[in-house]
């Protein structure tokens, strides 16, 4: 497994797992300011207790499971609908410590839930909610989709600046303007340190490349990696660990409970398994298409996917899944709120 595998895996099964393991590296040292820290992160980030009285208490990690992470492009709070700019189904198989990471692109050309006519890019989901945004998703992969987590991209900033910056390597020479700032970053090719803006810049960056959305998500990757990286190679920063949580609270919402996230940890730090990490993009081709959200006088650069690469998803979905085929977890809907369609955001 590589280093990019291992970082991608830890950020899924703690929705920000880098400062989990962080705080239990390093709680010896300052125990009850870490402990009142992540707490306080748990109570922002997670929809609190489930209710279930009575009911025999079963670890979330004893079967396999779906977790829908959508990468929001809002600039205001995380909690505001919004387009949904990375896309990725996370099956989570601690039986066998296994991991298959699915992405799908922003533009995929799909029928959002519940509408008929046009369909829509995928990234538009996200304007009507999260929600609506899985149950898309489900639709499009044919399974049944658990959890779901959101991050807003002003995570990326405040965290990295945080820790003095990262060290990324860019493949391409390239001058971006930061995003709503007068301030350009110059990428060169190879290592280079780069403060929060520039990390946002690189991680978003997707026209400066012959393969567009896909060498996104490898940035988007590495940036994590970087992260992680700094992090953990320093006590200096493993102590901003509640200054940390505090950044990531404001940014990462997910409809893991609060009992979930402690039993996930806990139980990789009683099991200690070296995960295996499969990562798997869904392909296809570009095209100009009407959309639901902007109408039919409106065309917008769509992907068409490419029927072989969803067949190829599924399968290996249904693979970590333990189960014959994708559609047979498709039947029921999991509980929670329906995807619903305001007509008002169009």
């Amino acid at each position: 497994m590589t280093k990019r595998s291992r970082g991608i895996l830890r950020w899924v099964l703690g929705g920000i797992v880098v400062v989990l393991i962080a705080v239990v590296v390093t709680v010896s040292l300052v125990a009850g300011r870490y402990i009142t820290a992540f707490d306080n992160f748990l109570n922002k980030v997670t929809v609190g207790e489930a209710m279930n009285p009575g009911a025999e208490e079963v670890s979330l990690m004893d079967e396999p499971f779906i977790v829908y992470i959508s990468g929001s492009d809002s600039r205001g709070s995380i909690d505001d609908a919004a387009r949904s700019d990375v896309n990725i189904v996370a099956v989570v198989n601690a039986i066998e410590g296994k991991v298959l990471l699915v992405s799908i692109p922003r533009d995929a050309y799909v029928q959002l839930h519940g509408t008929e006519g046009l369909r829509d890019k995928l990234t538009h989901a996200g304007v009507y909610g999260i929600e609506m945004s899985k149950a898309t998703v489900e639709d499009f992969l044919g399974v049944k989709i658990g959890y779901t987590m959101k991050v807003g991209f002003d995570t990326v900033v405040k965290i990295v600046d945080q820790i003095d910056g990262i060290e990324i390597y860019s493949d391409t020479a390239m001058s971006l303007g930061a995003e709503g700032k007068d301030k350009t970053c110059n990428f060169v090719v190879g290592t280079q340190v780069v403060d929060g803006d520039c990390a946002l810049r690189f991680a978003r960056e997707r026209k400066s490349y012959e393969t567009g959305d896909r060498h996104r998500g490898e940035n988007q990757e590495a940036v994590i990696v970087a992260i992680i990286a700094k992090m953990t190679g320093s006590q200096d920063y493993l102590l901003k660990v509640p200054e940390i949580l505090d950044i990531a609270g404001e940014s990462l919402r997910t409809s893991f409970t609060k009992s979930d996230v402690t039993d996930m940890l806990r139980w990789q730090l009683l099991e200690r398994t070296k995960w295996e990490v499969e990562k798997y993009n869904i392909d296809g081709t570009g095209a100009m298409e009407p959309t639901y959200s902007m109408g039919a006088d409106r065309p917008l650069y769509v992907m068409y996917a490419d029927e072989a690469t969803v067949v190829e998803a599924k399968a290996k979905i249904a693979e970590y899944l333990m189960t014959e085929e994708t559609e047979s977890v498709a039947l029921d809907k999991p509980n929670g709120p329906e995807a619903t369609i305001d007509e008002s955001s169009k």
